[in-house]
């Protein structure tokens, strides 16, 4: 097998690198623009009624975010495993779960601000509040959205992946609210906060552990990934 092979890591450098440094600041940003509504969720409700623009681009950004860390779950969870492959499987696998949960809660949130737009913030209040406790089936991975950034952080000290402090800011995230229709609170900010305060500089690492890119090179898979972007989401809306 040739060293180019065997040097090959998914998801890459750039993808991963890049994931790092937008997911947390995606994050950051759709939480600190609803952290003036109180969290519970018929207040979620009426702040859309009445701010449906920013609330929508909150909760926007909050998905998009939470989406795109899945590059970068995967690609520290590989520099983990190169010194502890237990902590980074266990640990990885857990934080991932714990983002599918996140995305069919926000599955739930886009639905219920569509029956607020159809039936308005009172009827939608009582709808939600009949069926705020029925089950569904992402909720057996609720715990490991908690745990799941603790077990990842022990592991990154332990593989020296990040220092202490750095462990520290990433096991934060498990203080973050879980569930449907969330807001905002100070404890939000200090989680996403350590989010960033522990992946931004390891995704700049990242992008910075390779040969450098052409000016060209560089433009011309911009527009391509732009381009990418503009037709999947035609495609999407026509679907």
């Amino acid at each position: 097998m040739s060293q180019a092979t065997n040097s090959f890591w998914f998801p890459g450098r750039w993808l991963g690198g890049i994931s790092l440094i937008l997911a947390p600041l995606l994050l950051l940003t759709g939480i600190i623009l609803r952290i003036q509504f109180y969290f519970f969720f018929p207040n979620q409700l009426k702040a859309y009624y009445e701010h449906p623009v920013l609330i929508s681009i909150s909760y926007s950004c909050f998905l998009i975010g939470n989406i795109f860390l899945w590059p970068a779950i995967i690609t520290i969870s590989t520099f983990v495993g190169k010194n502890k492959p237990v902590w980074a499987v266990i640990g990885g696998a857990m934080v991932m779960f714990g983002l599918f949960a996140r995305t069919f809660h926000a599955g739930i949130d886009h639905l219920s601000f569509q029956l607020v737009n159809q039936e308005g913030a009172e009827h939608a209040t009582k709808t939600i509040g009949a069926s705020y406790g029925a089950f569904y089936i992402t909720s057996v991975f609720s715990l490991m959205i908690l745990t799941g950034w603790i077990v990842l952080a022990i592991g990154c000290y332990l593989s020296k992946t990040l220092n202490l402090f750095y462990s520290i800011c990433l096991g934060l995230m498990s203080s973050l609210m879980i569930g449907v229709l969330k807001g905002s609170s100070i404890v939000s900010i200090i989680a996403a906060l350590g989010l960033c305060i522990a992946l931004l500089p390891l995704g700049i690492k990242t992008l910075r552990n390779g040969p450098a890119v052409s000016g060209t090179k560089l433009i011309t898979w911009s527009l391509l990934i732009i381009a990418a972007l503009i037709i999947f989401y035609f495609l999407g809306q026509a679907g």
